[in-house]
């Protein structure tokens, strides 16, 4: 798996002044920048993951191994649901997946990748 880089702010309030209007338009860019801050948090060491023309969306490794976690506001359309899927069921190995969303559903597997409400995964205690 070939790996990408992107960037993320610890501060909300330098990138709202940085990219003005743009920056409160994005939530699903502020949520991924959540949730790579809570992995940093954790103690993983994370990277972005290619395979292919697919992008996951964090590759999180620590000393038990690695992880790889998808983030969407809502996977409620099917359409964004098989995208968001299609790159975690391309890994080729047997490393814990995640489908971290806001939808309120009930936890869901999607053979062996599992969707969290990401408010519920934040909470967890780690």
């Amino acid at each position: 798996m070939a790996r990408d880089y992107k960037y993320y702010s610890v501060d909300s309030g330098l990138r709202s002044y940085l990219l003005g209007k743009k920056a409160d338009s994005d939530m699903g860019h502020i949520l991924e920048n959540i949730v790579f801050l809570e992995l940093l948090r954790r103690g993983y060491t994370v990277y972005i993951g290619k395979i292919d023309d697919l992008e996951v969306d964090f590759v999180a490794k620590n000393r038990d191994g690695l992880k790889y976690y998808q983030v969407a506001l809502t996977v409620r359309e099917e359409k964004v649901l098989e995208r968001e899927l299609r790159a975690l069921q391309k890994t080729g190995d047997h490393y814990p997946k995640y489908l971290l969303t806001l939808d309120m559903d009930l936890e869901a597997d999607y053979d062996g990748i599992t969707k969290i409400n990401v408010i519920d995964w934040l909470l967890e205690e780690k």
